[in-house]
Formats: structure tokens, C-alpha cells, sequence
């Protein structure tokens, strides 16, 4: 990447929304924040949703909001192709003073997740699905956004609708454009179940990388969108009759000679697969707010809706939370198929491999598969509603071996304190609060 072109750069570290946080910088500075960094309050990584200081946060109040210092992730700097002016993104993550990483930022958690892994002589590979929306937010309630060949609005369901990808060439292409320059390593398109909703499938790769995809694919499309007139959301529920937007995650291991430790040789999987599977399913309750961290993203989990409510597991099986894919045992992986579309990346991985891993590590037997349609079925289930989300992830034992006690107190603070202000706000309105925010 040529740095010569951008007059100012954005550094920026994610906030436990998964939101950017950070300053511009002009390009005389760049070469400066590889030694030096540049210094930031570490509770900016600890505000709400809509970016206040929370209330009573011993980040603010017992420390004297003292700074930390964000430095540049291993990622490096990646254009901004929606903005007007030539610029550039640094993605950055946040330490003390003495080099010790900041314990609240989301991206050193997963980073403590996957040095477990390390200590074992494996690696994870992890793979996104990204579903949004494209929305027409000029009136007083969302609606569906205008087909750009017929100029009306768009209706009627289109799943797997070759028309609809047609009707919006212009902005995937764009799009397409946009991921190639930021190397965000976008793989196939499909038009969904929703009015305007899309998926895009981002390959498999290291499973930071991946996080780091999915964190910046969403900045992106939002900043896509408006350059074509329309918004992009990832709220969980944008519409209360369509479909749901989630994030699906797929991640297999590899042991130090590059095999993969899920591969038997059959469709079946070996038994630390299933070790795995079973931790994941003793964090779906646990990580209830993990994967559902908003006060709309409860709407999603609806029976029939394209979004799993039960935890159960299951070969080939769109139903199940939980599912094994088929195809060559050499690429045998486990997919989890609960979180939103509203979430922190970062957690999420975190939340999913780390259960994953303590599957292994206590040689947890997963149930039987379920064969059939999952809603069917009497299973138990996630947390029913943000309150009781939060008051679980805040005193689960299986969230604790895989979070930071800091981590933990901040997040559940933060929603305690959007849980007060939500309520304020009339339901109508909410999506004014997460169309972009999310």
C-alpha cells in the first residue's frame, strides 16, 4: 500500500459494541504511531451505544480516566474507498503504558482465546457470513429500498434471487471494488429471505484475520451504501415480518503439521470435533449476550425465522445452532449459526472458540445429532431477554475461563446502562438508535 496518496489517516481500535473508536491523523504522524502509538483514555473503549461515558465506570471515575496507548495491529493500514478524500484506516488495539495489554479491548480477548489454542501447537482457521439489509431510512420507519432499474420500492421475498443481485449490480460491484482494495477476501453474493438483504461470504483464513474482516466488511458496507443512496444495517430485526440478519461462523483446527484435527477421514468427524461441539453448546446460554447484545436483537430469535432458538447440533442440518457441513473430510469444520448481525466480531469468536475449546479441554460429550426441523423439537434454549442475557454472562463460570474479570464487569455495565436508557426511548424509535450504530 502506497501511503504517499492519503493526506490523513483514521486510527481507530473497536469499542466493546464493536464500533471504531480513534482520531484523524494527518500523514506527517503515520510513521510515528508504529513506535510511539497514540494516546487515548482507555474507557473510550468502554461507552455505550451511543458513545457516553458509563455511569459509575472505574475506568472514568476511580483511575482519573488515565490513558492508554493504541498501537497498530498486525493487520495493517487498509483504504477507505467510500469516503470522498483520499484515506486510509489503521486498525489499532489498546495497551498500558508498560506494553501490558489493555484487558477491556475486545481484540486482546480473542487474541487470549487463540494463544490457548498456541500452547496446544494449533491454529484456528474461521470463515464469516455477513447478512444486512439495504434500507430507504428517509422516512419515519424504515422501508424497503428502491429496485435501482424500476426505481420502486423493493417487494416480494427473493431468496437466492439472481434478478434482485442483478437489480443491485452496481453497488455489489462496488462493493467487490471496495473489498479487493481493504484485501477483505470476499467469496459469494446471495440475495435473501428479506426484502433487500443480502449475504456475503468472506473465505476462510487465520481466525484473527477473520475477525478483523468482519469488523471492517461492516464499516464498509454502511459507508458503501450511502455512496448509493441508501443505508445498510446489520441491526438484528430491521423488519418485524422478514428475516433476521446473522452472523454465521465456520472454523476448523490445525495441528502443527497443518492437519486438520476435525478430519477422520469420514463425514462423521473425530472425537475432538465433537469435544468442540459439545463446548459450544454449553456457551449458547452462557453467551447469550455474546451473540444478542442489543435491546432489538432479541427479535430474531423467533421459531421458523431462519434463526436458530434451540441449542442442539447436527450434520448438514440448517435448523440446529450447531451444524457440520458436509463436503471433504480434509475441510471438516463446525459452523455456529446463532449470533446476530448487530455483534462484536471479536467477542464473538472469542465467546465461540473459546467454548469450543473448553469442550476439549473437559472432554465434553455433545447429545445425540438431531435429524429433522430443530423447531420442532422441546430444547433447551438461550436466554430469553437482554436482562436475563446479561445477568447470565455476568456470573457464568464458562464465560469467566474465557473472558477477562475487566472484560466482563465493562460489558456488563455497558448494557446495564443501555438497558436503563433503551427504555426511555419509545419502541418505534429504536432503530434510529442501531441502523448505523451496530
Amino acid at each position: 500500500m502506497h501511503f504517499d496518496q492519503y493526506r490523513t489517516f483514521r486510527v481507530a481500535a473497536a469499542d466493546l459494541n464493536g464500533q471504531m473508536r480513534g482520531k484523524r491523523v494527518p500523514l506527517a504522524t503515520f510513521d510515528k504511531l508504529g513506535t510511539e502509538g497514540t494516546r487515548m483514555p482507555l474507557s473510550v473503549l468502554n461507552v455505550d451505544v451511543w458513545g457516553a461515558d458509563i455511569d459509575d465506570s472505574p475506568l472514568v471515575f476511580a483511575s482519573g480516566d488515565e490513558d492508554g496507548v493504541l498501537k497498530p495491529t498486525e493487520h495493517g493500514p487498509v483504504p477507505m474507498p467510500w469516503l470522498d478524500s483520499p484515506s486510509a484506516l489503521v486498525p489499532m488495539w489498546m495497551f498500558h503504558d508498560d506494553g501490558s495489554p489493555f484487558a477491556g479491548d475486545p481484540r486482546h480477548a480473542l487474541r487470549r482465546v487463540l494463544d490457548r489454542y498456541k500452547e496446544r501447537g494449533w491454529t484456528v482457521q474461521a470463515a464469516v457470513e455477513m447478512e444486512f439489509y439495504l434500507v430507504d431510512d428517509t422516512g419515519h420507519q424504515l422501508a424497503a429500498p428502491q429496485n435501482p432499474i424500476s426505481g420502486r420500492p423493493v417487494f416480494g421475498n427473493a431468496i437466492l434471487s439472481i434478478r434482485q443481485l442483478d437489480a443491485f449490480d452496481n453497488f455489489l460491484t462496488d462493493l467487490y471494488d471496495a473489498c479487493d482494495a481493504m484485501e477483505i477476501p470476499a467469496d459469494s453474493a446471495s440475495s435473501e429471505a428479506g426484502l433487500g438483504q443480502f449475504e456475503i461470504n468472506l473465505d476462510h483464513r487465520d481466525a484473527m484475520a477473520a475477525a478483523d474482516d468482519a469488523w471492517l466488511f461492516k464499516a464498509m458496507v454502511r459507508g458503501m451504501a450511502r455512496r448509493h443512496d441508501m443505508a445498510a444495517t446489520f441491526m438484528a430485526k430491521p423488519f418485524a415480518n422478514d428475516a433476521g440478519n446473522g452472523m454465521h461462523v465456520h472454523f476448523s483446527v490445525l495441528d502443527e503439521d497443518g492437519n486438520n484435527i476435525f478430519d477422520n477421514g469420514g463425514p462423521e468427524g473425530t472425537p475432538l470435533l465433537k469435544n468442540a461441539v459439545a463446548g459450544c453448546l454449553a456457551g449458547l446460554a452462557p453467551g447469550t449476550l455474546i451473540w444478542a447484545p442489543h435491546g432489538t436483537s432479541y427479535d430474531r430469535f423467533t421459531p421458523g425465522s431462519h434463526a436458530p432458538t434451540g441449542g442442539c447440533w447436527a450434520y448438514e442440518n440448517r435448523t440446529a445452532a450447531i451444524r457440520i457441513p458436509s463436503g471433504p473430510a480434509k475441510a471438516r469444520r463446525i459452523e455456529h449459526r446463532v449470533a446476530c448481525g448487530d455483534i462484536n466480531p471479536y467477542l464473538v469468536l472469542a465467546a465461540i472458540l473459546g467454548s469450543a475449546l473448553a469442550g476439549i479441554e473437559d472432554e465434553m460429550d455433545p447429545p445425540a445429532p438431531i435429524t429433522g426441523n430443530a423447531y420442532d423439537l422441546k430444547l433447551p434454549g438461550l436466554m430469553p431477554d437482554w436482562e436475563s442475557a446479561l445477568e447470565r454472562f455476568e456470573t457464568d463460570p464458562l464465560m469467566a475461563r474465557i473472558f477477562t474479570p475487566e472484560l466482563i464487569r465493562n460489558f456488563a455495565m455497558t448494557k446495564r446502562q443501555e438497558i436503563r436508557r433503551l427504555a426511555e426511548i419509545p419502541p418505534e424509535e429504536h432503530w434510529l438508535v442501531y441502523l448505523e450504530t451496530v
